[in-house]
């Protein structure tokens, strides 16, 4: 009996279905980008080649890729890549798959940043490096020193990777929160830290919690755990007139606004609001010990 053959159209078809039955949300676009990444084209010139025959080896990729996508894993990890403002971040499952909120994060640090030069950073919790590797490499002529910290050895060494193909320089440490930095202040002190409550773990996707770090995710009972240590430490390595920039989970940008005003020697925190209008940024000026 002759072998099937698939063209790209059938096999988006097919592929569609099949992912719609185990109930993927936008089933059809998770079919063209599985298949893109195959052709290696972008999603949209798939179908300027909808009828040209697939061969084996593709399909025995796509069918690789399908497999594992079908198990929930993330597309960012199956590609290897992820987007991240002006960079193409490699990830797996090392690291935190960088999202689009960090992306705001990192606009209001830069905003912060654009009458001032010589500024030192500090970022903490890295993982893949986007936040640390984005400032260094659009802040250039602003931002003359980027430290980047992270607890996960797994984590430094894929950053400092991301760095090199971005041809920018950062100090990746290794180490918790502001250990790896002690004895020494910055201009700003960004993070994007783990902020999920242990209590949530079971309203997370499936692909993010079988699939994404747990020390990335998870900061104890209550989802503040590294959130607190970020605000009542930061006066130690914070220079006066520097910067606190954090992001936090939904719902949580009022408790941590409360406790900057009891770290004391901030001025009064002010929030920044996501792509989805949710406020997520909490941004708080450092006059210094008074």
């Amino acid at each position: 009996m002759k072998e099937r053959v698939w063209t790209p159209l059938e096999l988006l078809r097919w592929t569609t279905e099949y992912l719609a039955r185990k109930s993927f949300h936008n089933a059809r676009l998770n079919a063209e980008l599985l298949l893109a990444g195959v052709l290696k084209c972008k999603r949209l010139d798939l179908y300027l080649q909808f009828d040209r025959p697939l061969g084996a080896t593709e399909l025995a990729e796509f069918k690789a890729r399908l497999r594992r996508r079908a198990r929930r894993e993330p597309l960012q990890y199956i590609e290897g890549t992820a987007a991240f403002r002006n960079l193409s971040l490699v990830v797996d499952p090392r690291v935190l798959i960088p999202r689009p909120e960090t992306e705001v994060l990192v606009g209001e640090v830069l905003r912060w940043a654009e009458a001032r030069t010589g500024v030192a950073v500090l970022d903490i919790g890295t993982g893949s490096g986007a936040v640390a590797i984005s400032l260094a490499t659009e802040g250039a002529d602003r931002i003359s020193r980027v430290v980047a910290t992270d607890v996960s050895p797994d984590a430094i060494q894929l950053a400092r990777a991301n760095a090199a193909s971005a041809g920018c320089t950062v100090d990746f440490r290794e180490g918790s929160v502001y250990t790896p930095v002690r004895g020494e202040c910055f201009d700003v002190v960004v993070s994007n830290p783990p902020y999920v409550a242990e209590s949530e773990r079971g309203e997370l996707d499936a692909e993010v919690r079988d699939w994404e770090p747990e020390a990335a995710l998870f900061a104890g009972p209550d989802g503040l755990s590294v959130l607190r240590d970020l605000v009542q430490n930061a006066p130690v390595h914070l220079n006066p007139g520097g910067l606190l920039a954090l992001e936090t989970g939904s719902g949580q940008t009022e408790i941590v606004a409360e406790l900057i005003r009891g770290a004391g020697g901030f001025a009064e925190p002010r929030t920044a609001r996501d792509l989805a209008g949710r406020a997520r940024i909490v941004l708080a000026a450092y006059r210094g010990r008074e």
